[in-house]
């Protein structure tokens, strides 16, 4: 039976005090800007896994405008933060994929912004004082060394001067050392496989005592605290707050209390068809594929039957731990002299498939990946407590804020001003949302519809009213001709190249449909 006591978490009695007033957000409100890395919809209120224990997150949206249906503009960390920061599309800027690109993305920034200011840059140019902990570009503080003293006043302390001797080598060779630590006897995937695995041994997770986390505090935590000190503090001038927390991301670690939440007995894995991928192009089985040299599907499936269940319950057990150390945020802002005059904005860069579609990780174009949480609590604001089901992007923060803050919206701005939404929910919204994954990968999502086209012509069509899990590919079906063709006009006709390239010369999703191609070597489980 599931454990839904919750002594551990941050208690929920706490109202945000502004919000139950009709009185208008004075100018230049505060903003605390809330980002949660790889958190998919498995929120109690977003609906994606009823087994989840978020009480903050839930309470949180119920204060705010919880937009159900929106997407990230690129499925990928470093593409996503820079899209919403820079308010620009990925197809715009060039900047398209992972760590890989992001320094052709620093030597080009000057010629793709061209005097243009990324989001905290533009906030403390107007009078703001900004602050940073944690994770709000893919780096931290930045991607653009030579930008930080223009983005942020402070930036909080690191975490990974903290990842040495035993902590360090459980990660094996891991690069991102503020998501360590790793779970105790290092990753599973790693300790089956060995170097047969190749890449992907981050997929991995477990409980966390003490004595396996530096200091005994994960790098969360100490960005909450962080948060809270600032959220104490006297401010004279209007602050923007960001606050980058590194969980659900791999490697799937959390002190043990909040895997004592769970059952794992009781824990439910996706359901996914065995002919899941039949229909799906293969440029989607190349993405679905993975990182590892099996396949991520199959070397989950080849560590034993219960692997897949450990991961779904070490996803759940950091998503509960997440939502404490926003709880401890938010309630330090209830109870702070701010709680009338901030905005909330939370939101996740993308989301996460745990299986789905025979897919883990994000990096694809399906509604798992692409889906993220976004809520927007403005204190006054008589919708609040309200969802909004329109599609919107996390492209539309950066206008969205600016018009929050009576700041002038910068004209740059590829994004749209959700305020109408914010103030009337049920507001009829014309936009639909364009994601991309790598190069001229697109889906583009509408209220009912997601629409997917490959950079080789091919397709995929779901009708979410019937097929929220996007089993059934309509896409050859006849009857949606119109729908494909009116979602296809929101497709650039001339993408930006990939950062740094002068011609395209394809990538490894080519490589390896060629190689299948060549070899008739399509995986079995992708078939």
């Amino acid at each position: 039976m599931m454990k839904r006591i919750l002594p551990l978490l941050i208690p929920l009695q706490f109202i945000f005090f502004g919000c139950q007033t009709n009185s208008p957000v004075p100018p230049k409100p505060n903003v605390l800007f809330i980002a949660v890395d790889d958190l998919n919809d498995w929120t109690g209120a977003m609906g994606g896994n009823n087994q989840a224990i978020t009480p903050n997150l839930d309470r949180l949206n119920s204060q705010g405008v919880l937009f159900t249906n929106a997407h990230s503009s690129m499925p990928v960390c470093v593409a996503s933060r820079n899209s919403l920061m820079s308010g620009l599309h990925p197809t715009t800027t060039g900047w398209y994929t992972g760590v890989g690109e992001k320094q052709a993305m620093v030597n080009s920034y000057h010629e793709v912004m061209q005097g243009k200011k990324m989001l905290p840059e533009y906030f403390k140019d107007n009078g703001y004082k900004t602050f940073c902990a944690g994770k709000v570009f893919h780096s931290g503080a930045t991607d653009y060394p030579f930008l930080l003293d223009s983005l942020w006043d402070d930036v909080a302390p690191g975490y990974e001067d903290k990842i040495t001797g035993k902590f360090l080598e459980r990660g094996e060779g891991y690069g991102g050392l503020f998501f360590y630590p790793f779970p105790k006897n290092g990753s599973q995937l790693k300790r089956h496989y060995g170097d047969k695995l190749g890449a992907g041994h981050s997929l991995c997770g477990g409980p966390l005592d003490e004595e396996d986390i530096p200091g005994g505090k994960m790098y969360d935590e100490l960005i909450a605290d962080y948060a809270v000190e600032k959220l104490n503090e006297n401010h004279d001038e209007p602050f923007f707050l960001a606050v980058g927390f590194v969980r659900p991301h791999v490697p799937f670690t959390a002190p043990r209390k909040y895997f004592d939440l769970y059952d794992k007995a009781q824990i439910k894995i996706p359901e996914v068809p065995e002919d899941e991928m039949r229909d799906i192009p293969l440029m989607g089985k190349s993405i679905a594929y993975g990182s590892t040299n099996f396949g991520d599907h199959q070397a989950v499936l080849g560590v034993g039957e219960d692997y897949w269940r450990h991961l779904v319950y070490s996803y759940l057990a950091c998503v509960s731990f997440v939502d404490d150390q926003i709880g401890r945020v938010l309630k330090t802002l209830e109870s702070s002299q701010y709680a009338r005059n901030t905005i909330i904005v939370l939101w996740s860069d993308h989301g996460q498939n745990l299986g789905e579609k025979k897919h883990w990780r994000k990096m694809c174009l399906w509604e798992e990946s692409t889906r993220v949480p976004l809520c927007i609590v403005v204190p006054g604001n008589e919708a609040n407590g309200q969802n909004c089901d329109e599609p919107v992007s996390l492209l539309d923060i950066y206008p969205t804020l600016a018009s929050l803050c009576h700041l002038p919206v910068p004209e740059h701005l590829e994004g749209q001003n959700l305020q109408p939404l914010i103030e009337s929910p049920e507001t009829e919204w014309p936009h639909v949302v364009l994601s991309s994954w790598m190069y001229k990968n697109y889906s583009v999502r509408n209220k009912d519809y997601r629409y997917i086209l490959y950079r080789d012509g091919t397709e995929e069509l779901y009708n979410h009213k019937e097929d929220p899990g996007e089993h059934i590919n309509l896409a050859g079906n006849d009857a949606y001709k119109k729908i494909k063709a009116r979602l296809k006009r929101a497709i650039p006709e001339n993408p930006a190249l990939p950062a740094g390239s002068e011609n395209w010369k394809g990538d490894k999703l080519d490589d390896r449909i060629r190689l299948w191609q060549a070899q008739d070597s399509i995986p079995v489980w992708l078939r």
